[in-house]
């Protein structure tokens, strides 16, 4: 049975999702993740900001569709009006740092990794951020845990920056474990340095998913235009799948254009979560 707040909405979502056609009630989910009804609303309502019902809605396939729809004019209207420079970006307040061509064809040799593993909104995830000597340069990879267990987000990690230095550092990664958890709430006070490496067409994918708000969501093809290259919907596939930083860079607000979720990095259950607190959030903010 899960223990965490997350893993018990989680465990909901994928228990929803399996019996869709049956539309469980809310004490059949209560009892599935071992729950009384009352306080499984107030866990969803706490976590979500809103009750499992409406929550459940944001994940239906018309909701999906509706958004798909809704975010083409939103998306066309935040770029005409200049809202979604790569340096500074609107909805999350952060910047973007490329390596520079050396540091690229080094394999950041000479950099230092710095990692550890903390509790977020959505599960346990590790944290790593990137230094040159005294020089912090920020956040290079935020991956969910599988089963709570590091080894494969270690591992991608390790192959990701094969040439620096890895050294646990638990207080970094708290910190921006914090940073992360004030912006899924809303606060976004100070900035945050994202460092990105990857080919030059992954690096236009990655900046063009900063550019779709927060509750909102955009099909495959649109992501393509976005990032230039309006034919390589397969390519766009396969940069979500190498993105190093979950949630910030938000590949998780790409759809299928029939609505359906299609494949996500860190599983599903996980993205249709993401999805439904982001849309909740913004449904309260009036957006």
């Amino acid at each position: 049975m899960p223990k965490s707040d997350y893993a018990k909405v989680e465990w909901a979502i994928r228990f929803i999702q399996d019996h869709a056609q049956a539309q469980p009630e809310l004490i059949e989910v209560a009892a599935e993740v071992g729950l009384s009804e009352f306080h499984f609303q107030r866990l969803f309502q706490r976590w979500a900001g809103v009750s499992p019902k409406r929550f459940l809605q944001f994940l239906t396939l018309e909701e999906a569709k509706r958004l798909l729809a809704e975010s083409r004019s939103v998306l066309e209207t935040s770029h005409a009006v200049g809202l979604s420079g790569p340096s500074r970006l609107h909805d999350l307040f952060l910047s973007l740092e490329r390596l520079t061509p050396g540091e690229f064809k080094a394999q950041a040799e000479g950099l230092t990794v710095q990692w550890g593993v903390e509790d977020t909104a959505f599960g346990p995830a590790l944290f790593a951020a990137l230094r040159r000597g005294d020089e912090e340069r920020g956040l290079c990879g935020l991956a969910f845990l599988e089963d709570d267990d590091p080894e494969r987000a270690f591992e991608e990690l390790r192959l990701r920056w094969p040439g620096a230095r890895l050294e646990a550092l638990p207080a970094r990664a708290r910190a921006y474990a914090e940073a992360l958890d004030a912006r899924l709430n809303g606060n976004l006070d100070q900035p945050l340095s994202l460092v990105l490496k990857g080919t030059d067409f992954q690096l236009r994918t990655w900046e063009a998913l900063l550019r779709i708000p927060s509750g909102r969501v955009v099909a495959y093809q649109d992501l393509a235009a976005m990032s230039g290259a309006p034919k390589a919907t397969r390519a766009v596939g396969s940069a979500l799948g190498q993105n190093p930083i979950a949630c910030l860079i938000p590949c998780h607000r790409v759809l299928q254009a029939t609505g359906a979720m299609g494949h996500y990095h860190w599983g599903a259950p996980r993205k249709s979560a993401m999805l439904g607190f982001e849309r909740a959030r913004a449904e309260a903010r009036g957006a």
